[in-house]
């Protein structure tokens, strides 16, 4: 289950889960209130027929001297259930019946475990329904992510013959005429569409294949000595020591080459990229002397970006990516003074 079905799954579940569960524990809280009310009638209806027979042990029996005590009513208190009835031929005294705020607590307590039992089960029923209710809503999604999904691969797939031919005619075009500004532009073009075909399948990939050991300055190095032939107007600056993780070495190169193509592409000419690492706290830091970012909060954000070039999912693949190989990513950034990347590697070092 992807992450976006997971959520709409999660989603689903709770408004109709949640909407029932609220729905029936009000119809059980009214009916619970009514319950009470039926058990105050009932216990009210043995207290009169206990003043005429006496014949009542539940109660307890006294005579008292009236007040203001209404006759024939049921008082409820501290005490418990309290009513009132005269006595044939007195005028000085009146019968009180009472029953026990302890007898009556247990009164309760009953009918609320039985009030408990049934609404757990019927909750367990719904929780079950709102399950099958969730995935039964589920499949539209589900079907509509796999036909776009395949979609996408198809036309990934049918990318390769063109692209092969524009390099080919490129390369041809290069050795006849020689080196070209024209050319130039041509073989960044079609390096951005190589990197947009990289960029559509990081992110149709849902999970992490396999995990070895990688040397971060030999993988850093190697994206690098790639990126200085399509930038050589920008400086790349590398300062690690030996450093080694345990993770997936695909989707941790993605992941670099996203960070420092961007780096590269958006610096201004003559600019600076800077790979460094700070052992003390495991953190890999990418600076560049570019632009800036104005909205370090939304640029990790699904199809944003404050420049016209790309399409804004580059850096979201990185976040994805980040998470699914638990690596903390953060963010500084200054208009006009460039950009620090900050990726936290303490949980993939290898010690």
């Amino acid at each position: 289950m992807s992450r976006a079905e997971f959520e709409s799954f999660i989603k689903s579940f709770a408004l109709f889960f949640g909407s029932l569960g609220i729905l029936i524990a009000t119809l059980f809280y009214i009916n619970y209130t009514k319950e009470i009310q039926t058990l105050d009638e009932q216990l009210f209806s043995k207290m009169r027929l206990c003043s005429f027979d006496l014949k009542c042990e539940e109660f307890e029996i006294d005579f008292i001297e009236p007040k203001e005590e209404k006759l024939y009513t049921l008082y409820k208190d501290k005490s418990g259930l309290n009513s009132y009835y005269p006595i044939p031929n007195s005028q000085k005294y009146i019968m009180h019946l009472n029953f026990s705020a302890h007898n009556y607590d247990i009164a309760l307590k009953t009918l609320q475990k039985k009030a408990l039992y049934n609404f757990l089960a019927i909750l367990g029923i719904v929780f079950l329904l709102s399950i099958l209710f969730s995935i039964y809503a589920l499949y539209p999604l589900r079907n509509a992510l796999l036909l776009t999904q395949e979609f996408i691969k198809d036309i990934l797939h049918d990318f390769n013959t063109p692209l092969s031919s524009l390099r080919l005619n490129s390369a041809m075009l290069k050795s006849e005429i020689g080196e070209s500004e024209k050319l130039k532009r041509i073989e960044m073009s079609i390096e951005n569409i190589l990197n947009l075909q990289r960029h559509l399948r990081s992110y149709l990939q849902n999970h992490i294949q396999k995990k070895e050991r990688i040397d971060l300055k030999n993988i850093i190095q190697s994206d690098v000595y790639i990126l200085e032939k399509s930038y050589p107007d920008v400086e790349f600056k590398i300062t690690l020591k030996d450093v080694y993780i345990y993770s997936d070495r695909d989707a941790f190169l993605r992941i670099i080459d996203n960070l420092l193509t961007n780096a590269a592409k958006y610096n201004r000419s003559g600019g600076i990229v800077k790979i460094s690492y700070d052992t003390k706290n495991s953190i890999l830091h990418v600076t560049d002397t570019g632009r800036g970012i104005k909205n370090t909060k939304q640029v990790f954000d699904r199809f944003y970006k404050e420049q016209e070039r790309g399409l804004g999912i580059g850096l979201h693949i990185v976040k994805k990516l980040c998470k699914e190989l638990d690596i903390e990513i953060s963010l500084s950034s200054e208009i006009g003074v460039g950009s620090n990347f900050s990726l936290n590697l303490s949980k993939l070092i290898l010690r």
